[in-house]
């Protein structure tokens, strides 16, 4: 596998219409104190690795999976409940055991040959097994740039009756509580100069590779798209940006998101990217090797001052616009 040594700095972008694209622990898009509208990084994340455990080609650890064990005790007989680390280590890697003295080297080579491990690290401590993986990729919080968004609250009806209220006659209600529309921007890195201090401590291993960023970036067009859950159906990759520096460049770019701007048009969506001009026009070109900004053209314009420097791109069909 091809190593890779330039750093990537970029944005993925994220609709949803009538959909709750990351919920708090009450059911309502998470917000801060201030009532901004976000997702963490942990739903980008999962639906990446959501994306990769659906090919049985990839290992996937830090997901969850889950068990029905007739051998454990009390209540947990029988029923279904959550892996453990260590198991779903055990499951994927097929080993049958993880114990103290089980070479480092070895739970290494696992955890990297895992798709998730190798973009996002990991922490894993585990028969002390005390690891922790700084991961290549790097995401930030993705913060709602549409200011009209609004939170809309559906009343559901069961099909059946609640049997622990003594006085319901008829069935039960529910609420499912959405977004009508928001537009999450996501910024995020990748160095692999994070996995340098693990060459030459593991076999084989040469650090991230070109591979491992090639899936990263599949999945940061499509992961939210494929992700067709009941409260993810109307979630969808709109846009994404790329900005790949020239190899062992030492360029080091700010968060991006805060020089992007989203408006409503009369018949498209409006992204903004003028502010980001300074990236072309300074000597901060001379550290560039390509821009690449992935869109939806139904729905969207972009704006931008990259000129001939970006290559726009169709993120559904891939092809140059």
């Amino acid at each position: 596998m091809a190593k890779m040594n330039n750093r990537v700095y970029g944005v993925i972008g994220i609709v949803s219409k009538m959909a709750n694209w990351n919920a708090d622990f009450t059911g309502r898009p998470k917000t801060t104190s201030d009532g901004d509208i976000y997702g963490s990084d942990k739903a980008c994340k999962y639906a990446m690795k959501k994306m990769w455990s659906n090919d049985a080609n990839k290992k996937v650890l830090y997901i969850r999976s889950y068990k029905i064990d007739p051998k454990a005790k009390g209540d947990l007989k029988d029923k279904l409940q959550p892996k453990e680390l260590i198991e779903r280590y055990q499951e994927i890697f097929g080993t049958e055991k993880l114990e103290k003295k089980t070479p480092s080297k070895e739970v290494l080579k696992n955890l990297f040959s895992a798709i998730d491990v190798m973009n996002f690290g990991a922490a894993f401590a585990v028969a002390d097994h005390n690891i922790s993986i700084t991961g290549a990729v790097q995401i930030h919080q993705g913060f709602n740039k549409y200011e009209d968004s609004k939170v809309e609250v559906q009343d559901i009806l069961s099909p059946f009756r609640n049997s622990k209220n003594e006085e319901a006659d008829m069935t039960s209600l529910g609420k499912k509580i959405v977004s009508d529309e928001a537009h999450y921007f996501y910024p995020f890195s990748v160095n692999p100069e994070n996995y340098n201090d693990f060459i030459g401590l593991v076999d084989d291993f040469e650090g991230y590779t070109k591979e491992a960023y090639y899936e990263f970036k599949n999945a940061a067009l499509v992961a939210a798209t494929a992700l067709n859950t009941n409260s993810k159906a109307g979630c969808e990759n709109e846009f994404a940006l790329f900005i790949e520096c020239k190899e062992n460049s030492q360029l080091y770019l700010p968060n991006l998101c805060d020089y992007i701007s989203f408006e409503k048009g009369t018949d498209k969506n409006i992204i903004d990217l003028s502010k980001l001009a300074f990236v072309v026009n300074t000597n901060i070109a001379e550290s560039i090797e390509n821009i690449e900004i992935y869109y939806n053209p139904y729905t969207t314009t972009i704006k931008h001052s990259f000129g001939d420097n970006a290559k726009l791109i169709n993120i559904f069909t891939r092809e140059a616009l």
